[in-house]
Parts: structure tokens; C-alpha cells; sequence
């Protein structure tokens, strides 16, 4: 199940970058982008919680697919492109196993413990 879900992510991985492909933006804004949603992180900073809440945000795929339909609907291509930013960072970041936060710490996620093994 494992090597499904991975490949799985990586497929969504590959529609972004065919949908990114499918705007008329330079190429270039992909990979300066592609980072951009981490700044959910600073969240952790006030404490565990809303660190999980902001980074839990903006790493879900339903607020991805939500911007993009937004993008579709006023056939704007900044916000078709954050959305799709959206999708492939959080895709990308599941196929390195990087999931989804609990609130008790930022190395317990929903694919599990992540980090250096104690």
C-alpha cells in the first residue's frame, strides 16, 4: 500500500507540473515557487499547535484544488498558478513522507514519525 500511495503522489506531482505547463508563465517561476508554502512552518514558532493548524493549512489538498478552482472561475492565471503551487508542493512533500501535522509535534505526522530515529 505503501508504493501505491507513493506512486500516487507522484502522479499528482506530474499533473502540477502539467497543468503549470499549461499557463503562459515562464518556466522558472515553478522551481522559485515550489518552496513557498514552508512559510507555513513559522506557525511553529508560537508553539506546536498552531504550527500544525498553519502548516496542516496550507498543506492540504482541498485548499489547493479550492484555489484552483477559483483560478478557473475568474480566468486568473496568478491564482490558477497558486494553486497549482499548492498541489505540487504538498504532493511533492508526500512523496519525501512528509505528512500532515498532529498538534503535539511537528515530527508526528499522519505517514508517521518523522526525522531522526531516537
Amino acid at each position: 500500500m505503501k508504493t501505491l500511495l507513493k506512486i500516487e503522489v507522484v502522479v499528482f506531482f506530474g499533473a502540477s507540473i502539467y497543468l503549470f505547463n499549461r499557463l503562459n508563465i515562464e518556466w522558472w517561476w515553478f522551481p522559485a515557487l515550489i518552496l513557498l508554502p514552508d512559510i507555513s512552518m513559522l506557525g511553529y514558532l508560537i508553539n506546536p499547535r498552531i504550527g500544525a493548524y498553519t502548516y496542516n493549512f496550507f498543506h492540504h489538498k482541498a485548499l489547493a484544488l479550492f484555489v484552483y478552482m477559483i483560478g478557473i472561475y475568474f480566468s486568473n492565471n496568478i491564482i490558477l498558478l497558486a494553486g497549482i503551487i499548492l498541489f505540487a508542493h504538498s504532493s511533492m512533500d508526500r512523496i519525501f513522507g512528509y505528512g500532515l501535522k498532529y498538534t503535539d509535534s511537528f515530527t508526528n505526522t499522519h505517514l508517521g514519525i518523522i526525522g531522526k530515529k531516537k
